[in-house]
Order: C-alpha cells, then sequence, then structure tokens
C-alpha cells in the first residue's frame, strides 16, 4: 500500500499532484500546479512557487550542519523554487539556495549556489551549461543575445548574463 504525508500547517496550492512516498513538512508552501514525483520529502523552510516540476527522489535539505545529537529546528534555513523551475530526478537541493524561474536542474545534480532565472545546470557540484525556455528547450542566442523557442516560438534576450522573455 502506497502513501503520502502531509504534516500540518503547510499550504498546498489548486491542481497540485503528489505522487507517493511523499512528505509535505510543516510551514512548506506549494504554489498551485505543482507536480511532487515520488520518494520526495519538502522540508520546513521550503517554498515552491507555482508550476515547480519535483523529480523522483530528488533531495531539499533545510539545516546545512546536521548532527543526530543536536537539535537545530531553530536553524531551519529557507529555500524557495521559483515560478516554472523543474529539477530533475535525484538532484539534491543544498539550503539556502534559491532556484530561479523557469530553471531546469538536470537529474542528479547537486546545487550549493543560487540558480538564475531560466538556467541550465548539471553535474556534482552544479555548473551551469546554458539557458533554457519556459517549454524547457534549450535556447540558442544569436550575436545580438537573441533566441527563440523552438516549441513556442517566443523570443528570448540574453543581456549580462540574465535572461528575459521579449515576446
Amino acid at each position: 500500500m502506497a502513501f503520502s504525508h502531509v504534516m500540518t500547517d503547510c499550504r498546498i496550492g489548486k491542481n497540485c499532484n503528489l505522487g507517493q512516498n511523499v512528505v509535505v513538512s510543516p510551514q512548506v508552501i506549494l504554489g498551485e500546479n505543482v507536480k511532487v514525483q515520488n520518494n520526495v520529502s519538502i522540508y520546513t523552510g521550503v517554498v515552491c512557487e507555482d508550476d515547480v516540476f519535483l523529480g523522483p527522489s530528488m533531495v531539499f535539505t533545510n539545516v546545512i550542519n546536521p548532527r543526530s545529537a543536536i537539535n537545530r529546528r531553530d536553524e531551519y534555513q529557507k529555500t524557495t523554487v521559483k515560478k516554472g523551475a523543474s529539477i530533475g530526478a535525484n538532484a539534491t537541493i543544498v539550503c539556502g539556495n534559491d532556484i530561479g524561474e523557469y530553471a531546469f536542474i538536470g537529474a542528479g545534480a547537486v546545487i550549493t549556489k543560487t540558480i538564475l532565472p531560466y538556467a541550465l545546470v548539471v553535474g556534482n557540484p552544479s555548473r551551469q551549461i546554458g539557458w533554457v525556455s519556459e517549454y524547457g528547450h534549450r535556447l540558442k542566442f544569436d550575436k545580438k543575445g537573441e533566441a527563440i523557442c523552438e516549441e513556442s516560438h517566443e523570443k528570448y534576450k540574453l543581456e549580462d548574463n540574465n535572461v528575459s522573455k521579449i515576446q
């Protein structure tokens, strides 16, 4: 028999989907349309904005230096996953590092720093290898710093290491 555990004092938005063996701890906030795949624990201090995808067995932490014999419940660090971001299977998000809007975290990546909006990151430790559209496609910027999503045909601009949608 499969189940998930949703604790008191958390907020779960409309149209969220929780897989099996998911734990949602107190004070967690899940926006609307958040998809949580199997075997994910979302600990106190985590906020996921609308349209976030959490892949199977990905991991959040909430204490930077945990010890079994030392109670650090008053030291939980906050992590915010911004609107539209996707976190791949078995990725680890070290607490206190926010994930930008529409960022794409590859499977197995270990996040040890804040991730920019639209960034594509992979590896352990993670490194940025490119940019993605809101549809999750890799963006190829021309000499003017412009790119077009192959699926939506929306345009993006890269300026000063920041991506924004221009259409």
